[in-house]
């Protein structure tokens, strides 16, 4: 059974993130651009940055500091001090994406090379994309008309990435190259019903199984490698965003939610962060290495 440890009421928590050498938990509210820290020693939260703006994602870098996809598609570096918090504001470190000045990014996650892969929010006019931030300071488009990328993840072996498209309610399979960073063989892994809500954020356990968000229906869904489902977990809010795993050997499943703004009608738990025991362990997510400007 889920417990909520942070009664936030984020209008779109996203992006749990656990940070091995502060012991904490990081998580975003997207369009107010806050990001939260959690403390499982002393069991307090706080918010650790207030950015005025999106942030659509973050990935750890090899450094141990922050990188935020932001608004607009501006990558900018947030180092959080000695206790977890604030240390200054975010400085900007690699440019927008030509072209994509009126969108921002929508998730992202560090491959196994230290690249990042980042999508795109869609647009009035075009729907989005995922682009790969390479190691030699490169970003490429490697996947369009994405109708909302979402969440995603790499198996244990680095052969296969899996990229969620929200309003497609598709979850797609790709062949991973890990030395050249690219996706081939796209393939659907899982379809949900669209009366069941969409998939959201997503993360792989040690055992090979995926554990997604499902937007609009309360639950979070593990699915076994086969892409059937074997469990479900359920939640006081409607719309349950993103899953990391974190603590103690990554023991602990960390659950954000949306909708805080409308708990009459989203859920008594909308906008709030969940714990639980899933009777698995987690992975740490890989580190990105994206070169500073």
């Amino acid at each position: 059974m889920a417990t909520r440890i942070a009664d936030t009421r984020c209008e779109t928590g996203e992006g749990p993130l656990w940070h091995p050498e502060r012991e904490m938990l990081y998580w975003c509210d997207i369009p107010n651009g806050d990001l939260f820290g959690y403390d499982p020693e002393t069991d307090e939260y706080d918010r650790v940055l207030d950015h005025h703006e999106a942030i659509g994602g973050y990935t750890i870098q090899a450094d141990g500091s922050l990188l935020l996809f932001t608004d607009r598609t501006a990558v900018l570096r947030w180092e959080p001090g000695a206790d977890g918090t604030g240390a200054g504001d975010p400085e900007p470190v690699v440019d927008p994406i030509d072209g994509e000045g009126d969108t921002r990014f929508n998730d992202v996650i560090a491959d196994p090379a230290g690249r990042v892969f980042a999508g795109t929010m869609p647009t009035a006019d075009r729907l989005g994309s995922l682009y790969r931030y390479d190691t030699d300071g490169s970003v490429t488009e490697v996947v369009a008309d994405l109708d909302i990328p979402n969440g995603m993840a790499f198996d244990a072996e680095h052969e296969s990435f899996y990229l969620t498209a929200s309003d497609e309610h598709t979850i797609y399979r790709f062949d991973y190259d890990e030395t050249s960073g690219d996706l081939t063989g796209r393939e659907t892994w899982v379809e949900t019903p669209p009366d069941e809500g969409a998939p959201d954020g997503m993360t792989m356990d040690d055992e090979g199984t995926m554990w997604s968000a499902r937007w609009n229906a309360s639950a979070l869904v593990r699915y076994g490698n086969d892409g059937e489902e074997l469990d479900r977990v359920s939640f006081p809010a409607r719309k349950v965003s993103s899953v990391t795993f974190g603590g103690d050997e990554y023991g602990t499943a960390y659950v954000t939610t949306a909708g805080g703004d409308d708990r009459e009608g989203e859920g008594d738990g909308a906008g709030a962060l969940f714990a639980f025991d899933p009777a698995v362990r987690g992975r740490p997510e890989h580190r990105s290495d994206i070169p500073m400007e």
